[in-house]
């Protein structure tokens, strides 16, 4: 929850203690962000090692194609 400023009217300080008030809220957001921006970094890099492996594999198997072996 976000606590208010120490006064309803404006005063010196208001905007501040409205940024204030507003940094734990924010850092939780961009925690947040971060943690799934691993997650999908790490997805991304499996499947681009499930990728080459599966390349590696067909040009394998295209290679023994053409040199008349089964694979």
């Amino acid at each position: 929850m976000i606590s208010r400023p120490r006064e309803a009217n404006d005063y010196p300080d208001r905007v501040i203690d409205c940024q204030e008030a507003m940094e734990p809220g924010f850092q939780a957001i961009v925690d947040c962000m971060l943690r799934s921006l691993k997650r999908l970094i790490a997805a991304d890099n499996m499947t681009q090692k499930e990728n080459a492996r599966t390349e590696t594999q067909l040009a394998i198997a295209r290679a023994m194609m053409r040199a008349g072996r089964p694979f």
